[in-house]
Formats: C-alpha cells, structure tokens, sequence
C-alpha cells in the first residue's frame, strides 16, 4: 500500500468516527451505566474482585517464568555436561 492511500484510508476512518460519535453523548439514562443503579458496596466489590484477579495473574505469570528459568538452567547444565563428557569428544 502507498503512502497515499494509506492517508486516505486513516482520514476516512477518522471522519466516519468524527461523524458517528456525537450521536452516541445524545443518549441518556438518567446516570446509570450498563449494570443499572449501584451503590457503594457493589463499587468496593468489584474492585475487590479487579484486586484479586490481577493478584492471580501475577502469580501464575511469575510461576510460569520460574518454570521456564528452570528449563533453561537445565538445558545449559545438560550441554555443559555434555561438553565435558568423554563419550561426546573426538571422531570416530
């Protein structure tokens, strides 16, 4: 693609968009969002929840790496053994 057309794409994206948002700040509903009328303890509840799920995910990403660190360190271990091995050096 050219530069030329790849302007003329971004532009035309950019003023359909320009076009179409405004009617979306035209619908109202008296403050309530997706989930309806809240109060303060649904608030504290579900950022309890956001909390704990980003607890988690951090804790199965970090033991995911520790896995892979431990793989790697053994495969490095693994060649150097071989490296060293009378069985592996020379011809035939």
């Amino acid at each position: 693609m050219t530069r030329n057309r790849i302007a003329l794409i971004g532009s035309a994206v950019a003023l359909t968009m320009l076009a179409v948002c405004p009617s979306a700040f035209a619908v109202t509903h008296g403050g309530e969002g997706l989930f309806g009328p809240t109060n303060d303890a649904q608030i504290t509840n579900t950022m309890f929840l956001v909390m704990g799920f980003f607890i988690v995910v951090i804790v199965v990403f970090s033991m995911i790496q520790s896995r892979i660190e431990h793989r790697k360190h053994a495969r490095i271990d693994a060649a150097k053994r071989r490296a060293s091995s009378e069985e592996w050096k020379g011809g035939w």
